[in-house]
């Protein structure tokens, strides 16, 4: 595996990145909201660099297999509790964004709930892959490779321990 990105690159983006969310929300409350599983160290890095004060809250994605349409793969969308969306300024927090159809309909569905406000942070944005017109707000990096892997992106449930991003080839080792 090649590294990408590495550590240092990493954490001076997620800093710059932390100080523009601090600037842009002052010292009002952040309900930051990370998509698991690969978004946990991300999320992590992001709000300890964040100086307004941060609610965290977790949803989770879930790939299954759809028999009802052909084994099309689907996603189930597992939500932590978030209590009282309204008023409230979200902040989801994804490690990376490829076809963004999964993000923008979170977006949608908060926007319901009526918040305060609703931005978006990706570390990796793939525009190249998207489906959707869908703005991230704040975004570490772009990328329009292949597959990547470590901080927290997995192949295989393998090298989310990574403290850099790799691209993962086909014949990575175990």
């Amino acid at each position: 595996m090649k590294a990408v990105f590495s550590e240092e690159q990493i954490q001076n983006r997620i800093r710059a990145m932390g100080q523009d969310i601090s600037r842009d929300y002052g010292q009002e409350v952040i309900h930051a909201v990370g998509i698991l599983e690969g978004g946990f160290m991300f999320l992590a890095d992001l709000v300890r660099r964040v100086t307004s004060p941060v609610a965290c809250h977790f949803l989770k994605m879930e790939m299954v297999d759809s028999h009802d349409s052909g084994h099309q793969p689907r996603r189930n969308i597992v939500y932590g509790s978030l209590g009282e969306v309204q008023g409230k300024n979200i902040l989801l927090v994804a490690a990376m964004v490829g076809s963004g159809i999964t993000l923008d309909h979170l977006v949608q569905q908060f926007l319901l709930k009526k918040p305060k406000s609703i931005r978006t942070a990706a570390l990796i944005n793939r525009e190249d892959g998207r489906r959707v017109a869908l703005q991230i707000d704040y975004v570490g990096f772009s990328w329009d490779g292949g597959r990547l892997v470590g901080y927290g992106m997995d192949q295989e449930g393998l090298y989310r321990n990574l403290p850099y991003v790799a691209a993962a080839g086909s014949n990575a080792s175990h």
